[in-house]
């Protein structure tokens, strides 16, 4: 199973035995499966590269600018198709930042990242190592510089039919702390380059994603620009001991809360209050 979320791809990729689910080939492979939709998706990108090619070919750029960004799509277009025939992905390719703005507009599927979700029995959740097929979908997903995340679809299935105060003891038997869809997440986020901060107030708190390395000012403009433009300072504190002190007044009173300038690199789970200038 493929799904496409925007930035990037998921493939769900079946690695447990049961003969009353049958395989639609036959037999347990996750390689065989891997290999299939892979292969459609290099078609895919082929057969669009060679339509761009082209009309490159034509040279349609009406001005010097035009014609250097044309030349550069040609030379990054020709390294990926010369890749994709060798059967390996377009993201493998290395390109300059100019190549890779220039090719962009194409969209090429094996240019998006992947995460492969090992689908699992719930008795391998504890010790996914020691399933053969986990075994063999990391060293393909590392072969392709891919993501891997175990999950077991039952379990998932069972953990929403449950109160919420009943699925934390439920994993816990199972010998895991987080469910498979929270680890998916935490490698979503890690793949793409993503953190998450909070700001809280009396009323509500709210999670807001960022680029990893991004500064304070850089992150209050995710808010408005105007946070931006006029940023003072960041009231911040750390996720954990925001917790512990309960509320940015109570880690004020016990010194926890620091305050940070413009340089600051905001970092994964910090509480923060942003001081502007209208």
């Amino acid at each position: 199973m493929l799904l496409y979320v925007h930035y990037l791809f998921f493939q769900v990729v079946r690695c447990f035995e049961d003969n009353d689910i049958v395989h639609v080939n036959g037999k347990i492979d996750p390689k065989s499966d891997i290999d299939v939709i892979n292969l459609e998706l290099v078609f895919s990108d082929l057969d669009q590269i060679e339509k761009r090619m082209e009309k490159l070919k034509k040279g349609k750029g009406r001005d010097s600018q035009s014609k250097v960004k044309e030349e550069a799509e040609k030379a990054a277009l020709e390294r990926i198709q010369q890749a994709l025939m060798d059967g390996k992905p377009a993201r493998s390719v290395s390109l300059t930042d100019f190549e890779r703005d220039s090719i962009k507009h194409l969209c090429l599927l094996t240019m998006k990242p992947v995460i492969y979700v090992a689908n699992v029995a719930e008795t391998d959740l504890a010790e996914p190592g020691s399933n053969p097929h986990v075994k063999e979908v990391r060293n393909l997903a590392s072969e392709l510089q891919s993501g891997l995340v175990t999950v077991s679809a039952q379990v998932e299935a069972e953990l929403t039919e449950l109160p919420s105060e009943e699925r934390v003891e439920y994993l816990t038997s199972l010998g895991v702390s987080e469910s498979g869809l929270g680890n998916l997440i935490r490698a979503t986020y890690s793949l793409l380059g993503l953190r998450t901060y909070f700001t809280s107030g009396e009323k509500e708190t709210k999670a807001w994603t960022i680029l990893a390395g991004m500064t304070a000012p850089q992150a209050a403009g995710v808010i408005h620009s105007d946070f931006e433009k006029g940023f003072i300072r960041a009231e911040t504190v750390a996720y954990d001991d925001f917790v512990a002190a309960g509320s940015l007044a109570a880690a004020r009173e016990k010194g926890l809360l620091r305050s940070e300038g413009k340089d600051y690199v905001v970092q994964e789970g910090d509480v923060m209050l942003f001081r502007f200038n209208v």
